[in-house]
């Protein structure tokens, strides 16, 4: 028990300067309007366990504002809502405190983290003793069993041992479980089955009660009773998850969006008249008013201080693990810190309501994808509330197939994720087929008008039809030749699928050096210069000294890369999925250890591309990408191209000029055909 008190003690003494950072920067938002100021220590909350240090509430408003600007920090827009939200909870005695009453709340303070916290922590720790120490026993049994082919060749106790770390995390609870899921998409760091076991890892949580979730929405809406603000509200959660749980509910109309909240504006003139028929005649989608039907994501009572407890437990066996020289490698503490990073992330709601106003002002004018709307008016730290996202789950479209759609959602979700990309460098980062749905919509009828003729372009008058869909579809799931039979009458009626994307609380935004990095990496390899990129990929990595054979991992790059050059004209045929996790495998036996921002890049790409051949087995990423570069030349990267071509740098073009080549012959070897 005294090694667990240390240990507590040890971990919370810990004082960065990024935590003085985050002050200074806390110091700089307490200018900002508050939204519903809280004081320690009045009413209620005097005799309460929890005690809301921030002088006043971050509205989502701000951190949208945080995400939008350019700070010329070299950080992310993730990072500056994280900081921000980080030093809105800090514990701190209020300037605003004199005499018996600041003495009071420092004394308060002082039991909280000295006292309170190593003892909560030492018992955390002891538990997790309890947790981990058979699994730290039973590691010999990945030298034993004999090996499995179709398990990338690792042996039978090897197996049995992921299997048993698995459910060890789950019972660890929810930093663990989340943990165990990001470990899943390291495949640069751990081996492919082991990631494989970690993707089948879920939370066993139970739900919190249904009075903690009515206690946590009445004070997001304000205090207002209950009753007042739903004319339905499922009391099963639709989800439980490891830090929250999602129910299903419907606005009162004084709640509900109003029209004008989410629709464009009526065209003024011939020119947006014009432009508008035109949007219709390349499928453009119906704006639709939100649904009053919500989804409310609710976080678990005291989570965040669990996490917090674990994540200083992780930080010190980190420390320790990385004395050893043959992990030194793996970097463990700036792992754990990264980690850190995405579970506070997730434990402040309004920065997933920011992404998600982001992605639908990205968004606004392209017809791939759509995003839930967020009520950022009634969402806190720890409630969400969006419009219900009403769609077809993508997974039965996997399991069922999707027929005459299959290359139209398969196009469109790619298309979504390069311009999330290339264009907006900003990329959902957890795109699963959970999180991927399909809704489908009757386009608006085109209509010319050669004079000031008025039309009607309200939108309510293009409907959602995925309700409909839905009742002709479900009766079909698991029998796909009438799933498949319905999909067509579907679409001889004239419906169209689109993509959404739900649960965007984690997002990934290359920073300067990173984009930097990628896009050197990307002329490299648009060069088939399968040498240099190795040598980049050496030389850019958070450790290039614990490389091993340096030379070795870019004479491979090298032979990947040719391999890629012989089949140029028929890089429909290539799988970039299998390209990179060929290159993900030599990193982690090269010890090459890439940045965790850049591999959430690549597994998305692997992600998305199994996903899209699974519908389109013809699914051609470069044919998709051929018309993001056309508008990067339009747009902004017209005059960027230009000079780079004047400074000799002629990549990009290169690539351009050559998909242009290919498309042309492949359409004249078609037309020959």
């Amino acid at each position: 028990m005294s090694t667990a008190f240390c240990l507590a003690r040890h971990c919370l003494r810990q004082i960065t300067p990024r935590a003085r950072a985050l002050q200074s920067h806390g110091r700089h938002f307490s200018n900002l309007p508050p939204r519903s100021p809280t004081y320690p220590f009045t009413g209620r909350h005097a005799r309460g366990k929890s005690v809301l240090w921030a002088v006043s509430a971050l509205t989502p408003a701000v951190f949208i504002q945080l995400s939008e600007e350019d700070h010329g920090d070299g950080k992310t827009p993730e990072q500056h809502m994280l900081e921000a939200s980080r030093a809105e909870i800090r514990k701190r005695v209020p300037d605003n405190y004199h005499g018996l009453r600041r003495a009071w709340t420092g004394f308060y303070l002082f039991l909280d983290n000295f006292i309170y916290e190593p003892l909560a922590t030492g018992f955390r720790f002891l538990h997790l003793l309890i947790i981990f120490v058979p699994v730290i026993v039973t590691t010999p049994a990945v030298w034993f069993g004999r090996r499995r082919k179709d398990c990338d060749n690792e042996r039978s106790g090897t197996l049995w041992w992921y299997g048993f770390l698995v459910r060890s995390m789950e019972r660890a609870g929810p930093a663990f479980i989340k943990l165990g899921q990001w470990a899943a998409s390291r495949s640069d760091i751990f081996p492919l089955e082991m990631c494989s076991v970690m993707s089948s890892l879920h939370s066993n949580a139970p739900a919190h009660s249904l009075a903690n979730t009515k206690r946590t929405i009445v004070k997001a809406f304000g205090g207002r009773p209950f009753e007042e603000i739903f004319e339905e509200f499922q009391e099963q959660p639709l989800g439980v998850g490891a830090i929250a749980q999602v129910y299903k509910a419907k606005l009162k109309p004084g709640f509900a969006a109003p029209e004008e909240a989410d629709i464009e504006e009526t065209p003024k003139n011939m020119r947006q008249r014009m432009k508008k028929q035109v949007n219709v005649l390349v499928k453009k989608a119906p704006r639709n008013v939100p649904s009053s039907y919500v989804a409310i994501k609710v976080l678990h009572p005291k989570v965040e201080r669990i996490v917090r407890r674990d994540l200083k437990i992780m930080e010190f066996f980190a420390a320790i693990l990385n004395v050893i020289p043959t992990i030194e490698w793996l970097s463990l503490p700036d792992e754990v810190t990264q980690f850190g990073e995405m579970m506070r992330l997730q434990l402040d709601l309004r920065i997933e309501s920011a992404n998600l106003t982001m992605f639908r002002k990205k968004f606004k004018d392209r017809t791939t994808a759509w995003f839930p709307y967020p009520y950022s008016e009634y969402t806190t730290r720890q409630v969400l509330v969006e419009e219900f996202a009403q769609g077809i789950p993508l997974a039965a479209f996997l399991e069922d197939g999707a027929g005459v759609f299959q290359q139209e959602i398969a196009d469109s979700g790619l298309d979504a994720f390069l311009h999330m990309l290339l264009i907006d460098n900003f990329v959902h980062a957890d795109l699963h087929p959970g999180n991927i749905m399909v809704r489908f919509y009757k386009p608006e009828q085109i209509s010319l008008p050669l004079g000031r003729r008025k039309t009607d372009t309200n939108p309510s008058n293009s409907t959602d039809v995925t309700d409909q869909v839905l009742a002709q579809l479900l009766p079909h799931r698991h029998h796909p030749q009438a799933w498949l039979a319905q999909l067509a009458e579907i679409e001889q009626a004239g419906f169209r699928p689109q993509i959404i994307f739900i649960d965007t609380g984690l997002v990934t935004a290359l920073n300067q050096t990173n984009r930097t990095n990628f896009l050197d990496l990307f002329k490299a390899v648009a060069e088939f210069d399968g040498y240099r990129a190795g040598h980049l990929m050496v030389e850019r990595c958070r450790q290039p000294e614990a490389v091993l054979e340096a030379e070795i991992f870019a004479l491979k790059m090298q032979h990947l890369v040719i391999g890629v050059k012989s089949r140029t004209f028929s890089l429909g045929n290539i799988r970039i999925g299998e390209v990179l996790n060929e290159v993900l495998s030599m990193v982690r036996g090269h010890h090459v250890r890439l940045e965790g921002d850049f591999v959430n890049v690549v597994i998305s790409i692997l992600l998305l591309e199994g996903i899209g051949r699974n519908l389109d087995p013809n699914l051609d990423l470069f044919k998709s990408a051929l018309p993001i570069l056309r508008q990067l030349g339009a747009q902004g990267g017209g005059s960027n191209l230009l000079k780079s071509m004047r400074e000799g740098d002629t990549f990009m073009l290169k690539v351009w000029v050559g998909l242009e080549a290919r498309k042309f012959l492949q359409a004249s070897a078609e037309s020959v055909e």
